[in-house]
């Protein structure tokens, strides 16, 4: 089932307040989904950008985590819940379409997509808009000399304790999460065999294992968000040159790993795009369960509470808690 912004973003071509794109004209689809049926006379051939996994496996081929070429005739760009990653994606799409070709941009209110369309107009674009369906559609043509709006929109990286490079719409690209840092914290030591950093974002947790335990023999981390994991090979070139590190950008949800280890670590997330759902982090825990050796080891961190801890019981032979504070609990449980 679609999210009402999915129809928002088509009803602009529905109502012909936007020319279809024709036969032969390219659609740049930014943050795209599926589940909506394309309007009638639909006929341009569209390239969708997904980067977070779960959503890109229901893409139909042809999906791609990043765009890279210029010169399209539309773009359309479907907002998210958070207004960096946002602009950014208009930023791209003002990058990558023609001069004079159609951009189309949607979201709902708690989209955030109200501010993005009066930073729109207070960066000169002209632009029109419509309500539909629980949500606002923007369109506009592509300026001739974007650049200025460009250079407005796009957000830089962010560098966090002078060591780790993040970017807006990654999870606490500002700071460390207090719950990782609470982890970070009851780390071994003395580990040396493999291990493997489930939802690893931009590669702290991994970064913090290798350091302390430098004889580490290798670290997997895997992350569903591509633009994080991208950034999380930077941050273990930059802090861990030396460590043996291998990068998957996989929806451990559906895709298991194929290896087994003697150590993972997680912070679980407990949403996935629009839609908060505890049950992720259920489903990492019994990844994690099946992908540990016989006396593997799981830590992990959750909000105080998250009942997680019948699901350790099912998956594993023995489990405990570490340590709480006002809001996070540190558990630990023995394959």
């Amino acid at each position: 089932m679609s999210r009402d912004a999915l129809k928002t973003l088509f009803h602009p071509f529905a109502s012909e307040s936007v020319p279809m794109p024709a036969e032969g004209e390219r659609v740049l689809f930014l943050g795209a989904e599926a589940g909506n049926a394309l309007p009638e006379g639909f006929a341009g051939e569209i390239t969708a950008i997904q980067p977070f996994r779960p959503l890109f496996r229901k893409l139909r081929e042809g999906a791609f985590p990043v765009a890279e070429d210029e010169g399209y005739d539309f773009g359309l760009v479907l907002c998210g819940k958070h207004r960096g990653e946002n602009e950014d994606r208009v930023a791209e799409a003002l990058q990558r379409v023609r001069e004079g070709g159609v951009i189309v941009v949607a979201g709902g209110k708690e989209d955030g997509i109200q501010p993005l369309r009066n930073t729109l107009l207070k960066l000169g674009i002209t632009l029109d808009y419509a309500p539909k369906y629980h949500g606002v559609a923007i369109w506009f043509a592509r300026p001739a000399d974007a650049s200025a709006a460009i250079k407005a929109l796009k957000k830089s990286t962010v560098i966090v304790e002078a060591r780790y490079e993040t970017s807006p719409g990654m999870f606490s690209h500002e700071k460390v999460d207090g719950g990782s840092e609470l982890l970070a914290g009851r780390l071994p030591t003395d580990f040396d065999g493999n291990a493997a950093d489930f939802g690893a974002g931009w590669g702290y947790l991994s970064v913090m294992l290798a350091e302390k335990s430098p004889r580490v023999n290798r670290i997997d981390l895997f992350e569903a968000d591509y633009q994080a994991l991208e950034f999380a090979k930077r941050n273990l070139a930059r802090n861990c040159p030396n460590l043996d590190a291998r990068f998957y950008w996989q929806d451990l949800g559906a895709e298991p790993p194929r290896d087994k280890y003697d150590f993972i670590i997680m912070n679980p997330p407990f949403h996935e795009a629009q839609a908060t759902d505890p049950e992720l982090g259920k489903t990492m825990i019994r990844t994690a369960a099946a992908a540990l050796k016989n006396g593997g080891r799981l830590m992990l961190v959750a909000n105080r509470g998250l009942p997680y801890e019948p699901v350790l019981a099912e998956g594993f032979r023995e489990h405990g808690e570490t340590c709480r504070n006002a809001r996070f609990k540190v558990l630990w449980a023995r394959k």
